[in-house]
């Protein structure tokens, strides 16, 4: 009985790990990914004849930043 107790226990905190895992991925890209578009938006503010060359290299980041956390989401449902 203790057995089954201790494995339930184990998969409980595995799954906690995996989901505090998901919610720091998460926050961080958001945190990248608004500080990254808030850059761009200034340097667009400051000078807009730059925005075709500011506009492109920040939609990469922000694809780059997001996949990031498409990449977490993913391994922990393959982990679970």
């Amino acid at each position: 009985m203790e057995a089954s107790v201790w494995t339930s226990n184990t998969v409980a905190i595995k799954y906690m790990f995996y989901f505090l895992a998901m919610a720091i991925a998460a926050f961080g890209g958001t945190a990248a990914q608004s500080r990254a578009a808030s850059v761009a938006l200034e340097g667009i503010a400051r000078n807009p004849s730059a925005a075709d060359k500011i506009q492109t290299p920040m939609i990469l980041g922000l694809a780059l930043m997001e996949s990031l956390v498409i990449f977490v989401l993913i391994s922990v449902f393959l982990a679970g």
